[in-house]
């Protein structure tokens, strides 16, 4: 494939024939910078939005970043081969050093994330869509919410659905309550909700939203580095300094999801050595599940998005809430019921103090942490990239505050149910004296359903359940990085999604070839993710900046802004001079005759030309007399002018509407328009 030609073209721009000639519309107001024709530029508080689509942008494979990325696995790989044990060693070391001198830094980051999301989604920036103003959303709402579940941490929800709640059980946190109790296991289920709630989420929807805003409001190219061009500008993201930024969430991405691959590797070779009697059948059944995993996944990627991981996602998903209605209704029902609200509450009252705990409280809080709370932020920082690409991707048109609402709460409201069904079911069958063992955690949950009504049937549902979590979340990653290697193309060509996946294969075989058999190669590679996520973590620090700085120049926002000091200043006026009795006309007004402080435009200057000088930028209204005057089917005198330039998607007929269509924009946020139209 040639990559010269991959290039993205506006759909709807207009051809010359369609254009119209710039006259003023009879018996229209005087003309101002929303109308006037021989106005320069449309007014920055009118643009309506830019998708990276329209902008004429060119993607062609970055060989600088395909090569370095490329060849950084390819030497990993080699280390893992040629000196496994010096890169555990390694790995172990950097990853003690990042957890005991830089723990308080995630943990700080984590709670700071979540309040920055928060913000945004329900303060003055929640009604900004990722899109244009009048776009609409790609996926409905449940395929939406299934994409970016299993994006997400679906994997690591069936791995530790029982598991995690199961071991704080036994094992407290420290200074909390006793083992084995009931207190036990409502602490166990509130520190997993910490663990895997609004706070992990956060770090996707921070990444996600800023790339899609940058994408799809912006016109940039859909890459993390990208999102820092209000801080570097556009010539630096594009430049040396972007693409470190690009072949680092490359690195990072690859690892993660080799990691993933090798956990759900481990947990479907336990179910198929249960479900066939046979024992340990150690690293070949590993690799043999990697290979098929791989292929499946691999073929899942090239058959795009809304083809293959949208499909697939509905499927599990649907899957995952039938298993988990079975554990339900043949479990501990009236418990896990009475486990819900309990330990909702209990979060919220404890989550001070979670996010207060650090290693002053002692060597033994300081070695929790390490083990758990700062090892899970560090895994969801790293795994940012990959997911947050994914979900800009599959959230567009959504406006931030339905993006944060549903991003950062829903999929936790989710895990907390899942956790308290399989957590709490675990633990009841522990009480009762079942005996369950965490350690592997894999085994976990397959000794629970083991215990139920069904086991065969349900065992078989958990590896495919567990294999098409690990597919979905594959072949999102394999696009991702394909994306990352082709200057943010959305659709990455098929060649460069199969390299990035063999290799994904690739390292989670090695690895595990190189341990026993029990997941000990595996371990140097999750260290190595994890030591990567400081490096990272930093700049999501700095991405928060930008993306403040992008919304607050937000054409909606400026619009926001002049029509606050407008009323207020209108309505002063109009108190003074006429009493009660006065209404709000809109006219020409000059701002330098009184005192009235007025709007200083926070413009971002760059983005108002690259839409002035794209394709679909200032496209005529085209109204049907128009049509017919410029085929030459009536003449002037009888039809009075009424085109008058504006951006697409406020005015005009819509690309490929029937005749008299014309859907224009009405509301608060509409563009002035001629009263004779």
């Amino acid at each position: 494939m040639d990559d010269s030609n991959e290039t993205t073209r506006p759909s709807d721009s207009p051809s010359p024939e369609a254009r119209t000639t710039q006259q003023p519309s009879h018996g229209a107001p005087p003309p101002d910078a929303t109308t006037d024709p021989s106005a320069d530029s449309i007014h920055p508080a009118l643009i309506p939005g830019l998708g990276v689509e329209q902008t004429g942008r060119a993607f062609r494979t970055d060989r600088v970043v395909f090569g370095v990325a490329l060849g950084f696995a390819v030497a990993f790989i080699a280390w893992g081969v040629l000196a496994g044990d010096s890169l555990s060693a390694t790995a172990s070391g950097a990853l003690a050093w990042v957890v005991e001198y830089m723990g308080f830094f995630f943990t700080t980051l984590a709670t700071v994330v979540l309040i920055f999301m928060l913000y945004v989604g329900f303060g003055r920036y929640g009604r900004i869509r990722l899109g244009r103003d009048d776009e609409e959303p790609e996926y409905k709402v449940f395929s939406w919410i299934s994409m970016l579940f299993a994006a997400g941490m679906g994997i690591g929800l069936v791995f530790w659905g029982a598991a995690e709640p199961l071991t704080f059980f036994e094992t407290p946190p420290p200074g909390t309550v006793e083992a084995n109790t009931l207190e036990a296991m409502e602490t166990a289920q509130v520190q997993v909700l910490y663990h895997w709630g609004p706070q992990a989420w956060s770090f996707y929807a921070l990444v996600g939203g800023a790339i899609a805003y940058g994408a799809y409001r912006k016109g940039r190219t859909p890459l993390i580095s990208s999102i820092f061009a209000p801080l570097l500008g556009e010539q630096r993201t594009t430049g040396p300094i972007g693409r470190v930024i690009d072949i680092f969430a490359i690195i990072v991405t690859l690892f993660g999801t080799a990691a993933s691959l090798g956990l759900g590797a481990l947990q479907i070779g336990r179910g198929v050595e249960l479900v066939t009697g046979l024992g340990e059948l150690g690293n070949g059944l590993l690799i043999g599940v990697i290979a098929i995993l791989t292929a499946a996944f691999i073929a899942s990627a090239v058959s795009g998005v809304s083809k293959g991981i949208k499909a697939l996602s509905n499927i599990n998903s649907v899957m995952a809430i039938l298993l988990a209605f079975f554990v339900f209704f043949v479990g501990p029902s009236m418990l896990i019921l009475n486990v819900i609200p309990s330990v909702a509450a209990h979060f919220i009252g404890d989550l001070p103090d979670l996010i207060g705990r650090s290693g002053a409280q002692g060597e033994e809080t300081q070695s929790f942490l390490s083990a758990w709370t700062i090892f899970y932020w560090a895994w969801w920082i790293s795994w940012s990239p990959f997911v947050g690409m994914f979900i800009a991707k599959i959230s567009r048109g959504r406006t931030l505050r339905q993006f944060v609402a549903v991003v950062v709460l829903v999929p936790s409201a989710v895990s907390f149910i899942w956790f308290a069904i399989f957590g709490t079911t675990a633990i009841d069958q522990q009480m009762n004296g079942a005996g369950l063992e965490v350690d592997p955690p894999e085994n976990v949950l397959f000794g629970v359903l083991g215990n139920l009504p069904f086991a065969g049937f349900t065992t078989v549902l958990l590896g495919i359940l567990v294999a098409i979590f690990f597919v979905t979340g594959a072949d999102s990653a394999s696009l991702v990085m394909g994306t990352l290697s082709q200057q943010g193309r959305p659709d990455p060509s098929r060649w460069i999604t199969v390299v990035w996946g063999t290799l994904v294969g690739a390292i989670a075989a090695v690895l595990l070839a190189t341990g026993d058999g029990s997941g000990d190669g595996l371990t140097a590679l999750q260290n190595a993710t994890i030591v990567a996520a400081l490096p990272f973590g930093v700049i999501m620090a700095a991405m928060m900046v930008a993306f403040l700085k992008d919304l607050r120049r937000d054409p909606l926002i400026l619009r926001d802004a002049y029509a606050e000091r407008a009323v207020r200043h209108s309505v002063r006026a109009g108190l003074e001079e006429y009493g009660d009795d006065f209404a709000l006309v809109p006219t020409e007004y000059d701002h330098s005759k009184d005192d009235l402080a007025w709007v200083e435009p926070n413009v971002d200057e760059e983005f108002a030309k690259v839409y002035e000088t794209s394709e679909t930028g200032m496209m005529p209204i085209i109204t049907d007399e128009a049509a017919q005057r410029a085929q030459g089917e009536t003449s002037d005198e009888s039809i009075p002018d009424r085109s008058t330039w504006a951006p697409p998607g406020i005015g005009g007929e819509t690309p490929g509407a029937g005749p008299g269509s014309n859907p224009v924009r009405e509301g608060p946020d509409a563009p002035r328009r001629d009263p004779s139209a």
